[in-house]
Parts: structure tokens; C-alpha cells; sequence
């Protein structure tokens, strides 16, 4: 039977991380192809075919796969060689250190792609504004390019629009806008969430406690990504991060989004 793209790369990211064995060892195309064929069919319940010395892909299968492994390949996930030999190439592969440190990562919030981000943002995030989401699909494309330092100036557009909202929201209400005025006051992007933070502290028990939970953790992250975004003076920092912050900084942001919307949600 044919199978999803998903279905393959899952079986297949599976497979690398060590999560699911199969009969030879991940580190030949042919090889990693088999154990993905044993993954679908012991998924599946089905058996091999009289014959058969092992688990086939359908063609359609054949094909995705492949797909799967170049997208892995061109996402460096993994890389062409073995580990110690700089003279092996296609068709033997390893995960590279990048996919290391991405496979280990198992939470929600894994995504490979500008279709597997979104999905995972609008999951986490339903009523999420399409101006945001422009901006955080922009920084997720231009991180799967290697853009990195465009990648951290998209994200930093997300926040600080995602924040604006929030806080014009707040100014709306009329039983907490006295309580925030000074926010808007403060002239930089970092000045004026410190000043906000400071502000929701001083109402903070008289928040919902599921809201309080983790607010402190998502309020610090918020911070550590705007200073990837700018500096206290509010210019841009200019720096490149690595691409493994990169990575990371596009997971802290959706719970600090979703965070976001839910003081959106308390304070409308």
C-alpha cells in the first residue's frame, strides 16, 4: 500500500534517531530505504510477500522516499561520507551534528518544514493573526535556505507585531489601559516590554492560574529573543546566530506566541 510523505519521513526520522531498529545499518541509501519499508510494514500489520527477502516500498513509496532523504540531506539533517573517511560519498550518509541535536528533539514542537511549522503554529496558536504568520512562514523559509541572520529578522518582526497587538489590546480595556499607559511611553521595542513585564508582575496573582503557569519562563524567553532582534537602543543587532539557535529560536517562539494570545484572550 501506498503511503504519505509524512508517514515516510516519520518512519524514516524514526529510523535515524534510533527510535525504531532495522536490519542493516541506517547509513547507505538502500539501506535506510529497507528499514523504512520493515517500519511501514510492522506499522501497517502487513507481511512480507512469499518470495521477498525483505519488506518492499511501493514505487510511489520509492519515490517520496527519496524526496525524504534529499529534503533531509538539503535541511542538514544528515550528510553525504561516513564519520573518518572524507573519501566516502552517495550512497553512504551519516545524520550530521545538526541532526543530531534536531532528532533528539521529540516534543511537539519538531518541524522540518515551511508546511510542518505552520501546522504546528495554528495547532498551538488557532487564532493567530495572518500578518504574523507571514512573518514567521518568512523566517522559517529563509532558516531552510540558510538565511540565518534574515531568519532571525523575520522572527523579530513576528514578535514585536505579535506584542503591539497585545498591548493595544490592553489600551482598549478600559479597566487595566491606566494600569499599562507607561508601556507605550517607553521608546524602544526592549524598553517597553521590560516596562510591560514589569507592570503585568504587578497584577500578576491576580491572573488566572492557568495563565500564571510558565508565564515567568515565557516572559524570559521573550526577552532572550528580542535581544537576538535588537539591542536595548533598539537598533538591530546584526548579529548571525549559528543555525542550531536558529532552529531553537523558531520553537521559543510559539509557546511565547501562544502566551501571548492568551493574555490577548484574558485582557480583551
Amino acid at each position: 500500500m501506498d503511503h504519505s510523505y509524512e508517514e515516510i519521513r516519520k518512519a524514516t526520522l524514526d529510523i535515524l534517531s534510533g527510535r525504531e531498529r532495522s536490519s542493516f545499518t541506517p547509513n547507505q541509501f538502500v539501506h535506510l530505504r529497507i528499514g523504512v519499508a520493515e517500519v511501514l510494514h510492522k506499522r501497517d500489520g502487513t507481511t512480507t510477500h512469499p518470495g521477498q527477502r525483505e519488506p518492499q516500498l511501493t514505487q510511489n513509496d520509492q519515490d517520496l522516499f527519496q524526496e525524504v532523504f534529499w529534503d533531509l540531506f538539503r535541511q542538514n539533517i544528515i550528510t553525504l561520507g561516513t564519520s573518518g573517511d572524507p573519501n566516502a560519498a552517495y550512497p553512504w550518509f551519516r545524520v550530521s551534528s545538526f541532526g543530531k541535536k534536531a532528532l533528539a528533539n521529540d516534543d511537539v514542537y519538531f518541524f522540518h518544514d515551511l508546511t510542518s511549522y505552520e501546522k504546528i503554529i495554528r495547532e498551538n496558536i488557532p487564532d493567530i493573526d495572518e500578518i504574523t504568520l507571514f512573518y514567521l512562514k518568512e523566517a522559517m523559509q529563509a532558516f531552510i535556505v540558510g538565511c540565518r541572520l534574515s531568519s532571525a529578522v523575520m522572527l523579530g518582526v513576528a514578535l514585536e507585531y505579535s506584542l503591539d497587538i497585545l498591548y493595544e489590546v490592553i489600551n482598549q480595556n478600559g479597566a487595566y489601559s491606566a494600569h499599562f499607559q507607561s508601556v507605550s511611553k517607553e521608546p524602544t521595542l526592549f524598553r517597553k516590554f521590560n516596562k510591560f513585564k514589569q507592570k503585568l508582575n504587578e497584577k500578576k496573582s491576580e491572573l488566572p492560574k492557568e495563565l500564571r503557569e510558565d508565564l515567568d519562563i515565557n516572559l524570559d524567553m521573550i526577552v532572550s529573543l528580542i535581544r537576538n532582534y535588537r539591542n536595548e537602543s533598539g537598533h538591530p543587532t546584526g548579529a548571525v546566530i549559528s543555525r542550531e539557535q536558529c532552529y531553537v529560536n523558531l520553537q521559543l517562539f510559539i509557546p511565547c506566541c501562544k502566551k501571548i494570545y492568551e493574555l490577548m484572550a484574558y485582557y480583551r
